[in-house]
């Protein structure tokens, strides 16, 4: 039965990843703009939090929820023996493991921001900003070329 999905469990699989990533690439930009141009408790500050909350809300945990269980259909489909004896599947698996860590790290500062207790400069957010783009490298480079 889901041998016959596989190509739409696909298609939707990649349409939760981008939405994901594009929030994972985004909300950490933002808290480098919230660091560094909103004081605690002002106007554009609670700007900053609304647009924060409804990024991670409305956007990033349903395409990361999607994402998972798009990606478990597709497993499944394919044979769970089948894919637990790749070797790429393995590095992909943790490297999706650290991006969903690293979506509870941007949750966390989120709430963080919005109760006034976020201490991190703007340039650790910059940094920070750069772990999703690492990750991706990694997953796209295992999934396509599959190098073992």
């Amino acid at each position: 039965m889901l041998v016959s999905l596989y190509p739409w469990l696909k298609a939707f699989h990649i349409m939760a990843v981008i939405a994901w990533m594009a929030g994972l690439f985004y909300l950490p930009r933002l808290f480098v703009h919230h660091a560094e141009r909103a004081a605690p408790g002002s106007e554009m500050a609670e700007t900053f939090v609304m647009m924060e909350q409804k990024l991670l809300r409305l956007i990033m945990n349903p395409s990361m929820i999607a994402s998972w269980v798009l990606g478990v259909l597709l497993i499944l489909s394919l044979g769970l023996g089948t894919v637990m004896s790749e070797g790429w599947f393995h590095v992909k698996l943790t490297a999706v493991i650290a991006m969903t860590v690293f979506h509870m790290w941007c949750a966390r500062h989120r709430r963080l921001f919005a109760e006034g207790g976020a201490t991190l400069s703007g340039r650790r957010y910059r940094i920070m900003n750069e772990v999703p783009t690492l990750l991706m490298i990694v997953i796209v480079i295992m999934v396509v070329v599959k190098p073992f």
